[in-house]
């Protein structure tokens, strides 16, 4: 196991995320269903394996080195990624978070040195106040900065082709038919199926959008429709905007679901499989269900559900009585 002993920074520990077979929460669907539980990589989600890539890419080509400064546009967990490779590396943090983020997520990134603005969530992603233009803003107004971009980064794709994707083909010993991800900025969906299908173009790549969201209509008509956009609850899922880091030809099929049903389905994910996974990781869940109500799993179905982060990033959230109750949730 590549984890044995002893390893000489955190960053060590990015990827080799374990892949957990599941069993009340998939019971009664036909086939067999493994979660690839990526709150296990350091800083609990699976953009440590993008934060990582891209930044050491950077040093590679000699754009970054100690002492520079690290900007980007998060919701967090890219964030707190980019934080935590910061301490190590030695760069400044500074970040544009949505207000849609949990008060947990910005509490951590405040924890890890992160310099934190905050941007309203619900303005068009071209209004300045957004923090895509924000986070532009700062790269501009401070020298020896890097933006790392990830909604329009080919490195965002590339982190997991080289790792997600090569470790379920090797944990599943290439029997995976399904993969189930949810798509935000679209690398984590993007790399592990670009990998996977090159392997067996029949595996199926199922994504998982939200209502309010631009992406599934986007792959299913080639157009960006406003009209498709209203507030929604769940963090890192679905987009105002269509993010070069998505490569829709890889994907078959979106699925939209609502923000109660991902929020129930991530308290019945940890009170049935004792995994305690975020929001997004409910959302995923219930786009399988969504999925298998019409039909696309049988017997033989061999499905991998992608678990992008931990639950402890939500306790103010999903984790809260008071707060489902005060989004008539519960």
């Amino acid at each position: 196991m590549r984890h044995a002993g002893i390893t000489n920074t955190i960053l060590d520990l990015v990827g080799q995320t374990p892949l957990v077979k599941l069993h009340r929460i998939t019971e009664g669907l036909p086939g067999r269903y493994y979660a690839k539980i990526e709150a296990f990589n350091p800083g609990h989600s699976a953009k440590d394996r993008i934060a990582l890539h891209i930044i050491e890419s950077a040093e590679k080509k000699g754009i970054v080195k100690r002492g520079d400064i690290i900007v980007e546009t998060t919701s967090g967990n890219t964030g707190f990624s980019l934080a935590m490779i910061s301490i190590v590396k030695g760069y400044r943090c500074i970040l544009a978070v949505s207000d849609k983020s949990s008060q947990d997520k910005i509490d951590m990134l405040k924890a890890m040195g992160a310099e934190v603005h905050l941007c309203p969530a619900n303005v068009p992603a071209d209004d300045p106040r957004s923090y895509y233009e924000v986070a532009k803003r700062l790269h501009k107004e401070t020298p020896g900065s890097i933006y790392i971009n990830q909604y329009f980064n080919e490195l965002n794709i590339e982190a997991h082709y080289v790792s997600t994707g090569p470790e379920i083909w090797e944990q599943t010993q290439g029997k995976v038919t399904h993969i189930v991800v949810a798509s935000g900025t679209g690398g984590t969906i993007s790399g592990t199926a670009k990998f996977l299908k090159e392997q067996n173009p029949n595996i199926q790549v199922l994504g998982v959008d939200a209502i309010g969201s631009v992406i599934k209509k986007y792959h299913e008509t080639g157009e960006f429709d406003s009209n498709e956009i209203s507030p929604y609850k769940i963090e890192g899922l679905g987009k105002n905007l269509i993010p070069t880091s998505t490569d829709f030809d890889v994907v078959d099929i979106y699925e939209k679901v609502s923000d109660k049903a991902s929020a129930l389905k991530a308290r019945e994910l940890v009170k049935t499989e004792g995994i305690f996974a975020g929001y997004t990781s409910g959302a995923v869940l219930q786009g399988v269900q969504q999925y298998a109500d019409k039909g696309f799993f049988d017997n033989d179905s061999v499905v991998v559900v992608i678990l992008p982060d931990h639950g402890s990033r939500y306790m103010n959230k999903i984790y809260s009585d008071v707060w489902m109750k005060q989004q008539n949730f519960m």
